[in-house]
């Protein structure tokens, strides 16, 4: 279509969408030379996000909403089968059929066990096309699945409407973009900016063939020190990729002047010690040199306080189903090529014994906004229950406080043992229950990131953890506070 002619779809697209659904059918015959429909259809969809418009199942095209997204979630059982057949399709189409076995499977079975590698040791993973094909084969179901436990608290407390502009910066495969395409529902306008400069961007652009309608994504080929960008984005994702930066807390800054005024940053990190704790030492250097503030999860419960612990904070959620492609490669048939069989440490692994299955999801998380705005507004009051940050001179004595619990049971068969923190504490603080009964059940029986009240809890100190354990016996008090 000549440029006269788009020109036109647009004008008349602009008049149309604050009168009527947009039909192609209807509008091809105002435009000069009267061109199909089809083609009509195709300029709206490619200047969808600039004009606003989503387009309906029947094909017409009508103006997105500004208003709060609500979606119904309950968790994430699998890998959607679209997205795991396009996986698959791409191995097939790389290595033929019998991908998982012999030579082929034997290439991307060493792959996956040496970026693994690389990862433990703390080396930088360097991507060729086996390499991303073996990330989307391991990591992105996991990543996937992490992604949409985030998003859906951001849209559980109304933070995205119906018309979206994102940015993922260190987008790889495509877990979190996939995972925003299937949460969000369908008539909501997306533009979607993936940053990734590796050849996983190659995997990234075909699988997202599998996005819906009002899914456009632009994938930007170069680091995100080079990529031009206008803003303001709503969202702002780094998923697993923070810990691969020289200096995230800088970069993450820098993507704060690209942020809307009310929009959210969302980061993800894998749920290891380093760079779960990574995440926390970066989420204060912003709060501390941007001003940013912690939405989700380490809430600062008392104002004008910075945690100094350790925290290492991660949540957890049920195992997802295991796709059918970890299978296969896991069970694939090995070859006579002893080098490409070699296991780490030497060790005797065989066929289907799950060394290249991974369905945990596990992860930390970090939401922040710059905008002031919390998820509650409860405050503690500094007469009834004690600041963490004074811990110390509490040592031996039953006090009340409050906390956010801020882990899953840490203990290894002994008494319970969750992490709690309210933002002040100066190190790590241990919730211990020694004796549960119907006064304290809510310690274990509440959600990762619940704001608790501990009435007459027993402060002890650690000595092996160096962290104050907070005694919970048979007389003291645990609530969730509603907030």
């Amino acid at each position: 279509m000549k440029e006269a002619q788009r020109n036109q779809v647009v004008d008349n697209a602009k008049y149309l969408r604050e009168v009527r659904p947009i039909d192609p059918e209807e509008i091809h015959e105002y435009i000069e030379g009267q061109p199909h429909p089809a083609a009509v259809r195709q300029v709206l969809r490619e200047k969808a996000a600039e004009l606003g418009l989503i387009e309906r199942e029947d094909g017409t095209f009508e103006t997105a909403t500004d208003e709060p997204i609500s979606v119904a979630f309950d968790g994430v059982e699998k890998l959607p089968q679209p997205v795991a057949h396009a996986v698959e399709g791409q191995l097939i189409g790389q290595f033929g059929p019998g991908w998982p076995d012999d030579t082929s499977g034997d290439r991307l079975r060493a792959t996956i066990r040496d970026f693994k590698r690389q990862y433990l040791a703390g080396g930088e993973v360097t991507y060729d096309d086996v390499t991303a094909l073996g990330y989307a084969i391991y990591h992105l179901p996991s990543y996937f699945a992490a992604t949409q436990y985030v998003l859906a608290e951001v849209l559980e407390d109304g933070l995205l409407d119906g018309t979206l502009c994102i940015l993922d910066v260190g987008a790889g495969v495509g877990g979190p973009a996939l995972a925003v395409d299937a949460l969000l529902p369908e008539e909501t306008l997306i533009e979607y900016h993936a940053v990734e400069p590796s050849d996983a961007a190659e995997v990234l652009d075909e699988l997202l063939a599998e996005t819906g309608r009002n899914f456009h994504p632009t994938i930007h080929r170069e680091p995100i020190e080079s990529v031009d960008l206008d803003g303001p984005f709503d969202l702002l994702l780094c998923a697993n990729v923070l810990s691969e930066l020289d200096e995230p807390a800088d970069v993450l800054i820098d993507l704060l002047d690209l942020l809307a005024d009310d929009g959210t940053v969302c980061s993800i990190a894998p749920a290891d010690r380093n760079t779960a704790i990574q995440l926390r030492e970066t989420e204060r250097t912003v709060e501390r040199e941007a001003g940013a503030n912690i939405y989700r999860p380490t809430v600062r419960l008392w104002p004008n306080e910075t945690p100094k612990s350790e925290s290492w904070s991660f949540d957890k959620k049920p195992d997802i189903t295991v796709p059918a492609f970890q299978k296969r490669l896991d069970e694939g048939k090995r070859s006579e090529d002893s080098e490409l069989n070699e296991s780490p440490a030497g060790e005797e692994r065989e066929p289907g014994d799950g060394e290249f299955v991974n369905a945990d999801v596990q992860y930390a998380y970090s939401i922040l906004r710059t905008d002031g705005k919390h998820p509650f507004e409860y405050r503690p009051n500094r007469g009834r229950v004690a600041k963490m940050a004074e811990t110390e001179k509490h040592v031996t004595d039953r006090i009340d406080c409050v906390g956010i619990k801020l882990s899953h049971d840490l203990s290894d068969g002994g008494n319970p043992l969750y992490l709690v923190g309210d933002g002040s504490q100066l190190i790590d603080h241990f919730a211990v229950l020694t004796e549960q009964s119907a006064l304290n059940r809510d310690l274990p029986e509440t959600a990762y990131g619940d704001v608790l009240q501990f009435e007459n809890v027993l402060v002890l100190w650690n000595d092996d953890e160096a962290a104050y354990n907070l005694v919970v016996d048979g007389e003291t008090i645990v609530e969730r506070i509603p907030v």
